[in-house]
């Protein structure tokens, strides 16, 4: 039995490792992060091996994995954070320098940085992670119709943020988010 659960772990891994590790590297401030995340969620994998899902659906369990395992560590980065105020003055003043030049895409970061949790992560799971509304669904345990909804709305408030920011995207950009 060992051996079976072994296996299938292997091969979950050897399937996944990329696209969670592109997921945590894409929401995480530093590459040494992503590594937690990821790690953090294929410990979590291994334990429960039993319960990971055939075929495709592996990946969007991992990623509901992951998403977890990075919510955990964005809580623990906020508290400690939070016991820390100069310091997370300095990481703030660090991070916030970006290498662009363009100035409309330092504004389209900034709005996006600024949409709700929820909305970023909706639109990350379409834009960055290449996800379908039921893809997405499973990812986020709700109906495929709740995805449709939810980024429909998203979408809209994403384009106002942009529009107030002085950005205008064509719509067939926000679409195709």
């Amino acid at each position: 039995m060992d051996d079976d659960r072994k296996h299938r772990f292997e091969a979950v891994y050897a399937q996944t490792y990329e696209h969670i590790l592109g997921y945590a590297m894409r929401r995480c401030d530093s590459p040494e992060d992503a590594a937690d995340v990821v790690a953090e969620t294929f410990t979590i994998a291994w334990r429960r091996v039993e319960a990971l899902p055939e075929g495709h659906s592996a990946r969007l369990w991992l990623y509901g994995v992951a998403r977890n395992v990075l919510a955990n560590h964005r809580r623990g980065q906020a508290r400690q954070r939070s016991r820390n105020v100069a310091l997370d003055t300095d990481i703030a003043d660090l991070y916030s320098r970006s290498p662009e030049g363009s100035i409309e895409l330092n504004a389209i970061a900034r709005v996006f940085r600024e949409l709700s949790e929820d909305d970023r992560e909706l639109i990350s799971l379409i834009a960055w992670e290449g996800l379908d509304h039921g893809e997405v669904a499973k990812v986020l345990g709700c109906s495929r119709n709740a995805v449709r909804i939810r980024l429909y709305r998203a979408r809209r408030r994403f384009s106002k943020a942009l529009a107030t920011a002085g950005v205008f995207a064509h719509s067939t950009a926000l679409e195709s988010i």
